[in-house]
């Protein structure tokens, strides 16, 4: 049998079975409790509040979302409409390090005295310098309220709420394809192309005769010249 007709039968079988080759999860969230304790004008706090980070896919970055379950510290006086500002750190680990600031808008509504304080979601833009696992995990919380700052830091090293798998522009963090030493990249046969073509798409579906086709006509255009 020709190297193109077993070429072809090969791929044959694959879409026959309808292959799929599945990337591996892309983001991984936690509902995580954190242990607030607080530095406020009227003396210390303390607060346990779920804490969720979730990603949104923006341009080159991730937009992240910090949402607080329940609320935390307190006012010994209501603090009217737009009175608090709050402010927070998602500390950046895994594949990468750093920091995120995020920022929410004021309190919509009053909030009464001695009543622990709704943080409204908090919301910054994360830009990977390195590519792989990155993990996302709640840190300092600021308050700001009639002219006081209010200082929560997390007691009890909590762990991450999110993991991303991440890719950073230019591929930080990647080894990049090696030169054969003759200027050109190391070629392969019609058939590496094709297992080429399905692993690095992460999850590619070939379907349909075009793919025998196509790969049977580079075979004849490979034995031809």
């Amino acid at each position: 049998m020709s190297y193109q007709k077993r070429t072809a039968l090969a791929l044959a079988s694959a879409l026959a079975g309808t292959v799929v080759l599945m990337a591996a999860p892309a983001a991984h969230a936690t509902v995580v409790d954190v242990d607030y304790k607080c530095k406020t004008p009227i003396g210390d706090k303390s607060a346990v509040s779920p804490i969720d980070i979730k990603s949104v896919k923006s341009g080159g970055g991730y937009r992240l979302t910090m949402s607080f379950q329940k609320g935390v510290s307190s006012s010994p006086v209501e603090l009217g409409k737009g009175a608090m500002s709050p402010s927070a750190v998602i500390e950046v680990g895994g594949a990468d390090s750093g920091q995120v600031q995020v920022s929410g808008a004021p309190n919509s509504a009053a909030i009464p005295a001695n009543t622990p304080i709704k943080i409204s979601d908090l919301s910054g833009t994360y830009t990977p310098k390195k590519s792989g696992k990155v993990d996302f995990t709640a840190g300092v919380l600021t308050i700001k309220a009639l002219g006081t700052t209010t200082t929560c830091t997390p007691a009890n090293k909590p762990g991450p709420s999110l993991q991303l798998d991440v890719t950073a522009a230019g591929g930080g963090g990647q080894s990049a394809p090696v030169d054969d030493g003759g200027g050109q990249l190391p070629k392969t046969g019609p058939l590496d192309s094709a297992v080429a073509l399905g692993t690095l798409g992460g999850t590619v579906l070939l379907t349909g005769a075009a793919g025998v086709l196509w790969l049977t006509r580079r075979g004849q255009g490979a034995v031809g010249r």
